[in-house]
């Protein structure tokens, strides 16, 4: 549960902890409304952040699902007290792809007709973009029981309202400059945020995206964008090169050329699964793609797209590693259900190799019909450190945000694992803090670990650290560790996660939410 500021929270972010509360209690959104004397479609609205919401209305929300769940006023920041060595059990829903949703919802702009997202990941990466959305002009309206989100673009966008606050706090802003080269002559976009985790260079974007005609200026707090007419009597559009193999990169290269008249040729394009995502959502706009799935993507352009479409976001990879490493690192049985199977095949292999025992069930398809998913159930094993290091690459490498995780399913191996994460420049140095309780993590430089096992876990009290996977990655050793733990400044999570410590808890840890 997050303390929210009413003064500078959206109402989306206060309708979506409310749901999320609810929810929590079991209580539908009928019974919340006999608890505050209103009606069901007033909460409906409360949790689509469409109504109003004054003071005395939020004491009674507070009242009614029995919770300190809002403050007014002054925030206090969310802490997690974790009472550790628990084994959890029983089966836990991977819910759909952050990535895949944001990369989604800016993509939606290419559309003139109405794009419904289903099963949409409830998470502050998303609000934020929403929130963006809504204050350019765009209609995004959440459905009755907050899952399914409906995305209407106005004729013309009024960028000059940008929420430029919203956008400064989300990397993903830098994906609105695909499309919006195909629609707009000149616009400016705040400069993208996220995760610290060291230097990123946006140029790799300027690079995919300048044979569209796009040209950008750095200014004080913004990106000054122009675009250039290019010609267009070719057959073929432009073949890029992309010198970063980059999911973002590549989506933003995907959704210039998707309104571009001709064939476009995208070279060493990343086939990971939130462009795989992007490309179908594209088809079904009338854009033809080839060799979705590999590192050359062929792009038949369509110069105006006005459809309905409906599409449902694929299972997200990372949170279904971050539910496994729950279960491995506290030598539990858990079964993990609806994995991407396709976007976790080296990490599995990864940890077979390490000793994990595991047993998958026979796959199905996904609601889009194109991902392949299986349950996955982790049994307790005693792991050893692989022979090689332990390292990303892209797609169908291990996933460099699944990366972090291996280091606290190494920290409870016999032996020592070299970690390298030659990608971010400050992420190694967060996973330091496993050390607080008790694990043997060695920093050999800003992207090597050294990590020796097996760790006797201890609690203790942490700061979370300000990368969303490394906070992650705290908290589940906190399960395995014996004791009491507290993790403090907890809202990063909620960042890439819905929900995470209550549905750790259906699994049976103890885990407390509080504030000082």
């Amino acid at each position: 549960m997050t303390v929210i500021d009413e003064t500078q929270t959206s109402l989306t972010e206060i309708g979506t902890l409310i749901r999320g509360a609810r929810q929590n209690r079991g209580l539908t959104q009928t019974q919340l409304a006999e608890r505050l004397g209103t009606s069901q479609s007033a909460i409906a609205r409360i949790e689509q952040g469409s109504q109003n919401l004054s003071v005395e209305l939020l004491s009674r929300i507070n009242a009614a699902l029995d919770a300190d769940l809002l403050s007014i006023g002054t925030p206090r920041a969310s802490h997690l007290r974790v009472t550790g060595g628990q084994r959890l059990s029983g089966t836990i829903t991977v819910k759909s792809s952050k990535n895949g949703a944001v990369a989604l919802l800016c993509a939606s702009l290419l559309n003139r007709g109405r794009t419904t997202l289903r099963s949409v990941a409830r998470i502050v990466e998303v609000d934020r973009i929403v929130d963006v959305l809504r204050s350019i002009g765009v209609r995004a309206t959440w459905s009755a029981d907050g899952k399914d989100l409906e995305i209407v673009p106005p004729a013309e966008l009024d960028l000059s309202s940008i929420d430029a606050d919203a956008a400064r706090r989300t990397r993903s802003i830098i994906m609105f400059l695909g499309p919006l080269l195909g629609r707009e002559q000149s616009f400016e976009l705040p400069y993208a945020g996220g995760c610290d985790l060291g230097t990123r260079t946006v140029e790799p974007h300027m690079i995919a995206l300048r044979p569209f005609g796009l040209d950008v200026v750095a200014t004080a707090g913004n990106y000054e964008a122009t675009v250039s007419s290019i010609s267009t009597d070719r057959g073929d559009g432009p073949t890029i090169i992309l010198t970063e193999r980059g999911d973002t990169v590549t989506e933003n290269a995907l959704m210039a050329a998707a309104r571009h008249p001709g064939v476009t040729t995208i070279r060493n394009a990343s086939p990971n699964y939130m462009v795989q995502d992007l490309c179908f959502y594209l088809e079904l706009l009338g854009v033809r793609i080839e060799g979705i799935g590999t590192t050359t993507l062929r792009v038949h352009g369509v110069r105006d797209i006005d459809t309905d479409v409906e599409y449902s976001p694929g299972e997200d990879p990372v949170e279904a590693m971050s539910l496994l490493t729950a279960g491995i690192v506290t030598d539990s049985e858990i079964t993990v259900a609806r994995v991407p199977i396709e976007f976790m095949e080296i990490e599995l292999a990864t940890l077979a190799e390490m000793g994990l025992n595991y047993t998958l069930s026979p796959e199905y398809a996904a609601a889009n019909r194109r991902t392949r998913l299986v349950d996955v159930t982790v049994h307790p094993s005693q792991l050893r450190a692989p022979i090689d290091k332990i390292h990303p690459m892209p797609f169908p490498g291990l996933n460099i945000d699944n990366l972090p995780f291996f280091a606290v399913i190494a920290a409870t191996a016999s032996g020592t694992t070299l970690i390298h994460d030659w990608v971010y420049d400050n992420r190694a140095i967060h996973l330091t803090d496993l050390t607080r309780l008790g694990a043997d993590v060695r920093l050999l430089d800003p992207h090597r670990l050294d990590v020796t096992g097996p760790t006797r876990w201890s609690g203790a009290e942490v700061s979370c650290p300000p990368a969303l996977r490394p906070a992650v990655v705290i908290l589940l050793a906190m399960l395995a560790a014996k004791g009491t733990s507290v993790l403090r400044n907890v809202d990063i999570i909620a960042r890439g996660y819905e929900q995470l410590q209550e549905r750790l808890i259906e699994l049976g840890a103890q885990i407390e939410t509080f504030r000082d």
